[in-house]
C-alpha cells in the first residue's frame, strides 16, 4: 500500500504542475495584456475572455512539454515568448493607436533590410526590459539543464500522438482555419472588425491577433464585372466630359516632381497653436498653386499605404485584407500612374534615402514600373545625417541631379525621411531652437519633448520644400511639383489630450497637400480635399497626359468618395444610399483594375493620339517589370 501511496501521489504531482502553471499563464497573459476585457480582475465575470486569450500560448507551452518533457521550462519558454509578443503589441499601441495585428508579421522579413535600424529606435531607452530578458534567458538556460524530466522517454505512443494533436490543433489556429470560429467568433467573443483597439481592449491582444487572422484567412473579394460596367456606362456622361475638358490642356510636357514627406503635416490645427506658422513655405506657395487637406489611409507610421494609393491611384479601402501592399503584391505588372507616364515618353525614377530593400520597394519599385531607384548608397557619402536619417536637404539635392534640361521629360518620385519617429530620440542641431517652439499647455514634458522634436524637423521639411520650388521655378523646363505628407506623425497622447481643431478623430485627420505649376503653364490652380488615390489623376491631367480612363473616374468620383478614405481603425463614416452604391461600385471597378481586366469596359473611352506619344514601349508590358535597376 505504501508504493502504491507513494505512486498515487507522483502520478498526483506530475498532473498538478503543469495544470498550475497553465493557470498561473492565463493570469499572466491577462495582467500583461492589460486590457479591461481580459485584466485578472474580469477572471469571475469574463472567464472565457481570460482562457482564450491565453489558450495559443498554452497550446505551445503545452506542446514544447511533450517534446521536451520539462513543465517549468516549457512554460518558461511560452512566458518569454508571450511576454514579448505583448510588449511589441503594446509599443505598438503607444506609438500607432492600434494593437499588434496579423499582418504585422510580415515585418520580421523587412528587419534585414534597414527594418531592425530603423524600428529599433521605438524601443525603450531604459536597461531595465533588457535585463528582465537576460535573465528570464538565463533561467530558461539553467532550467534546461538542471530541471528532471516530468515523465518517462518512452510513453508507448502517448508523446507521439500527443505531439500530432498539438502541432495539428496550432497549425490550423494560425492557418485562420473557419473551425476556430466557433471558439473566437462565437456570441460571447464577438469581434469588432471596424477597431482594433477596441477590439482589443474587450478581447485582448492575442484574441484580436487569432479573430482577424480568422477573419482574412482565404478571404479573398471578387470583382462583379456586370456591376462595374453599369456603373461606367451611368457614369458615361460625365467621364466624357471631363475626358473632353481634360484634352483641351495641351501644353508643353513638363517634368514631373512628387515629395512624399515623412509624417508632415501643419501642427497649427492642433488645439493651442491655432496661431502658429510652422510651415510659411507652404502657405506662400499655397497662395499660387492648387492645394487642400488629403485623406489618407494609414495613421503614425504605415507609409507605403499612402505611397501605393499615390502611386497606383488605387484606394486600399477596397482591399481590407492588404495592409502593408507591396509586402502583399503578386502581380508582375502594377498598372497606375508609373507606367502611364513611361507610356507619354518619361524616364521614371524613385528617390530615397534609405535602404533599398525596406518595404520591399527594390521588387514592388519594378512592378510599378520604375525605370530606376536612387537610394541610399546613391547619394554621396558626405551628406549630412540628422542623427542617423537622410536629411530633406540632401534629398532635395538628389532630385535636381536626375532632373536634366535635354532629353526626355523626367517623373522624379521623392521619399523623404527627415521627420521619421521616434519623436523622444531623434537628433537635434540646435537645441535652443528646438526649446523655443510653442506647445500646447496639459500635456506632459514627455510630449512636449516629442513635439518640439517633431517640429523642428517638419520646419526643415517645410523650408525644403521652399527651397525645391525655387530651384525648379529657375529651370527652363515646365515642372509641376506634387508635394503631400504621407500620414500625422505619431504623437498619439498629445492628439488625445489636446484634440484637433477639426474636431476629428486623430485616425481621421488629415494632412496637407500643394501641387505647384512652377512656370504657371497649365490649369488655373484648384483647391479643394482629395483622398491620397485621387492624386495620380490630378497630376497627370494638369501634366496634359488625359487618355487613362480610369484615372478620369477617380476624377469624377472624388468629391463623394474622399471623406471615406482614412486609418484602418478610424470610425467609418455615414454613408447614404447613393453613397454606398457609388463606393462599392468603385470597389469592383478597383478589382478589375488591380487584376488589369478593366481595360475592356473604360475602351470606349480610350482617345490615342499618336502625336501625343513620345515612346511606345519596345517589349510587351509582362516584361517591362524588368526596370527600377539599381
Amino acid at each position: 500500500m505504501k508504493g502504491n501511496s507513494t505512486g498515487w501521489r507522483a502520478t498526483l504531482g506530475r498532473v498538478l504542475l503543469p495544470v498550475s502553471l497553465a493557470l498561473v499563464f492565463v493570469f499572466y497573459t491577462g495582467f500583461l495584456d492589460g486590457n479591461p476585457g481580459v485584466a485578472t480582475s474580469a477572471w469571475a465575470t469574463q472567464p472565457l475572455h481570460l482562457f482564450a486569450n491565453a489558450l495559443p500560448g498554452l497550446m505551445c507551452a503545452t506542446l514544447l512539454l511533450v517534446l521536451t518533457r520539462r513543465a517549468v521550462l516549457s512554460f518558461a519558454l511560452a512566458f518569454v515568448a508571450q511576454g514579448l509578443v505583448l510588449s511589441i503589441s503594446a509599443i505598438k499601441m503607444k506609438n500607432l493607436g492600434t494593437p499588434l495585428l496579423p499582418a504585422d508579421f510580415r515585418m520580421v522579413g523587412q528587419l534585414k533590410n534597414g527594418g531592425l535600424h530603423l524600428l529599433g529606435g521605438y524601443l525603450p531607452a531604459s536597461p531595465w526590459p533588457y535585463l528582465a530578458i537576460a535573465a528570464a534567458i538565463a533561467l530558461v538556460v539553467a532550467l534546461a539543464k538542471y530541471e528532471p524530466p516530468l515523465f518517462a522517454r518512452r510513453t508507448h505512443g502517448l508523446r507521439l500522438t500527443s505531439g500530432v494533436a498539438l502541432i495539428a490543433l496550432v497549425g490550423t489556429l494560425f492557418a485562420g482555419q473557419p473551425a476556430w470560429s466557433r471558439m473566437y467568433n462565437n456570441g460571447t467573443l464577438s469581434i469588432q472588425p471596424w477597431s482594433a483597439s477596441d477590439n482589443a481592449r474587450d478581447n485582448g491582444v492575442v484574441t484580436t491577433l487569432v479573430q482577424f487572422r480568422l477573419q482574412n484567412a482565404g478571404k479573398k473579394t471578387k470583382a462583379d464585372p456586370a456591376e462595374a460596367g453599369q456603373f461606367i456606362a451611368a457614369s458615361d456622361s460625365s467621364l466624357r466630359q471631363h475626358m473632353a475638358n481634360a484634352a483641351t490642356n495641351q501644353r508643353q510636357t513638363p517634368d514631373i516632381v512628387v515629395v512624399q514627406s515623412e509624417s508632415f503635416f501643419d501642427p497649427s490645427v492642433i488645439n493651442g497653436l491655432q496661431d502658429e506658422n510652422f510651415a510659411p513655405n507652404l502657405h506662400r506657395l499655397a497662395q499660387h498653386a492648387s492645394s487642400g487637406q488629403l485623406h489618407v489611409p494609414t495613421y503614425g507610421g504605415g507609409t507605403i499605404r499612402t505611397e501605393f494609393e499615390v502611386l497606383t491611384g488605387l484606394s486600399l479601402r477596397y482591399f481590407p485584407t492588404m495592409q502593408f501592399p507591396y509586402l502583399e503584391m503578386h502581380s508582375g505588372v502594377m498598372p497606375g500612374m508609373v507606367r502611364a507616364l513611361r507610356s507619354h515618353g518619361y524616364e521614371t525614377i524613385a528617390v530615397h534615402g534609405n535602404d533599398p530593400g525596406f518595404w520591399n520597394r527594390t521588387s514592388a519599385f519594378k512592378s510599378l514600373g520604375f525605370d530606376r531607384f536612387v537610394s541610399q548608397a546613391a547619394f554621396p557619402a558626405e551628406a549630412r545625417k540628422h542623427g542617423e536619417l537622410m536629411p530633406d536637404s540632401a534629398m532635395t539635392d538628389q532630385i535636381m541631379a536626375q532632373l536634366k534640361n535635354d532629353g526626355p521629360p523626367r517623373f522624379v518620385f521623392a521619399i523623404s525621411m527627415e521627420a521619421h519617429g521616434p519623436y523622444d530620440k531623434t537628433y537635434i542641431d540646435d537645441t535652443a531652437e528646438r526649446d523655443a517652439i510653442r506647445v500646447p499647455e496639459g500635456i506632459s514634458d514627455d510630449d512636449k519633448l516629442k513635439l518640439r522634436n517633431y517640429i523642428y524637423h517638419m520646419r526643415h521639411a517645410d523650408a525644403e520644400l521652399g527651397r525645391l520650388a525655387d530651384l525648379l521655378k529657375q529651370r527652363e523646363r515646365p515642372t509641376l511639383l506634387l508635394f503631400y505628407g504621407d500620414h500625422l506623425p505619431a504623437l498619439t497622447d498629445t492628439y488625445a489630450k489636446v484634440g484637433f481643431t477639426s474636431g476629428k478623430d486623430m485616425l481621421a485627420q488629415t494632412v496637407p497637400y500643394i501641387l505647384i505649376d512652377v512656370h504657371g503653364d497649365g490649369p488655373a490652380p484648384r483647391n479643394g480635399d482629395l483622398a491620397a488615390w485621387m492624386l495620380p489623376g490630378r497630376l497627370m491631367g494638369d501634366a496634359g497626359v488625359h487618355d487613362d480612363a480610369y484615372f478620369a473616374l477617380t476624377q469624377v468620383v472624388a468629391p463623394q468618395l474622399a471623406a471615406l478614405t482614412h486609418a484602418p481603425d478610424a470610425p467609418e463614416s455615414k454613408e447614404n444610399s447613393q453613397l454606398k452604391y457609388t463606393d462599392v461600385s468603385m470597389g469592383n471597378v478597383a478589382m478589375l483594375r488591380m487584376k488589369r481586366k478593366l481595360d475592356p469596359l473604360v475602351a470606349q473611352f480610350a482617345t490615342p493620339d499618336a502625336a501625343m506619344i513620345a515612346r511606345q514601349q519596345a517589349q510587351p508590358e509582362e516584361d517591362a517589370a524588368a526596370g527600377a535597376g539599381q
